[in-house]
């Protein structure tokens, strides 16, 4: 049977995050997005009441939730702080290679302490050569008796700068392109893991992103996750299943420019009335309210069928796609209801613009998503 509404504890999940949001980000939000600084005391906070690390079993310690309630978590977090849910996101992202590839004994290894004390991870993909085009990926891993030895950059790492386990996708024969690539879990406190330069970010700057710098690092041959070649497989299951919390961050970050915009459109008075009383706004309004719930209903068929055990590749995609530009282009009007004060850093709504533009560039551009519809439709599975 068909139903659109959510149980009475994702009902719960979802009041907890958005108190959360509410009460311990918002009012820190703008002091964040001036100064970079990472958010680690919210984070804390958050990991401490259940709000980090919900996709981990919790026969590892996890929250051991579904796609479903990860993404219903993210439109919350994302309303308060788009930047400060990546940082928070992270985790799930960077340990879904292990969710899908790993043994069970790999899982406990890798994912428990996770859960023990506020630890980071990051997914380590994309690199100055290897952005779209994961193929491309330079970093190699040579096999040496019972090691591996990485060698490579990677570049635009979520929480690079401040993780302590990543998974790393490295090439163990480069002649074979993208299926040469392997993944790998690798621990800050190997020796020759470094953190390289920080990106100085136009928006979501409350999130670190980093250069990952690999140097001749031994790892165990028990820290490969699958059979060799099969990284470029794990990372694009990887990102079916975290495409829909991107979507579900863009929907928190139309919704909360939507809300604003509304509220202010409410109170600023012009030629008598306010502004809210004109069609020309109303429609921008209206224009709003249609992209966030099209935009959600979209998330929601994603991450359920990726719940579901279906492939949810075209869905991933759709979701990430609209949910992304719906963010944008809500944002830019929120900006444009306000005004000259949406321009002023005195208003939220300007933060709002600048976030969203990266919600159509990681974790697959927007044209990338295209390309993968496009495909899904014209040559379907």
């Amino acid at each position: 049977m068909l139903s659109f509404s959510l149980t009475d504890e994702q009902k719960m999940l979802q009041e907890t995050a958005h108190k959360f949001a509410e009460q311990e980000i918002r009012p820190k939000a703008a002091y964040h997005d001036k100064t970079g600084e990472f958010p680690r005391e919210i984070l804390q906070k958050a990991f401490d009441i259940g709000l980090m690390n919900e996709s981990i079993p919790e026969s590892c310690g996890g929250g051991g939730l579904s796609v479903v309630d990860g993404c219903i978590i993210a439109e919350e977090i994302a309303w308060g702080c788009v930047g400060i849910n990546t940082a928070r996101a992270a985790n799930s992202l960077a340990v879904t290679p292990i969710l899908i590839a790993a043994t069970e004994e790999q899982k406990k290894k890798f994912l428990s302490p996770l859960c023990e004390k506020l630890s980071f991870a990051s997914f380590g993909l994309t690199e100055p050569g290897a952005g779209s085009d994961a193929g491309s990926v330079a970093t190699t891993a040579k096999l040496v008796g019972d090691e591996y030895v990485l060698n490579g950059t990677k570049c635009f790492i979520t929480n690079g700068g401040v993780a302590d386990l990543y998974t790393i996708f490295a090439s163990t024969d480069r002649s074979k392109g993208h299926r040469g690539l392997s993944a790998f879990v690798v621990t800050r406190n190997m020796p020759g893991v470094s953190a390289g330069k920080e990106e100085d970010k136009m928006g979501q700057r409350a999130s670190n992103t980093s250069e990952v710098i690999l140097e001749d690092v031994h790892i165990p041959k028990e820290n490969r996750l699958g059979k060799e070649g099969d990284g470029f497989k794990i990372a694009m299951a990887t990102l079916d299943k975290s495409r829909p919390g991107v979507a579900a961050s863009s929907v928190g970050v139309a919704r909360a420019a939507m809300e604003y915009a509304s509220e202010y459109a409410k109170q600023r008075v012009q030629f008598g009335q306010p502004i809210a009383m004109n069609q020309a706004i109303q429609f921008m309004i209206a224009e709003m309210a249609m992209k966030v719930e099209l935009a959600r209903m979209m998330v929601y068929k994603s991450a359920w069928l990726a719940d579901n055990g279906e492939r949810n590749t075209l869905w991933a995609a759709i979701a990430k796609a609209y949910a992304a530009d719906a963010a944008m282009e809500v944002s830019t009007d929120a900006v444009q209801i306000f005004g000259g004060y949406g321009y002023s850093r005195e208003y939220p709504v300007e933060k709002l613009m600048r976030d969203a533009k990266l919600l159509q560039i990681y974790e697959g551009t927007n044209q990338i998503q295209r390309l993968v519809i496009a495909r899904e439709v014209l040559m379907p599975h």
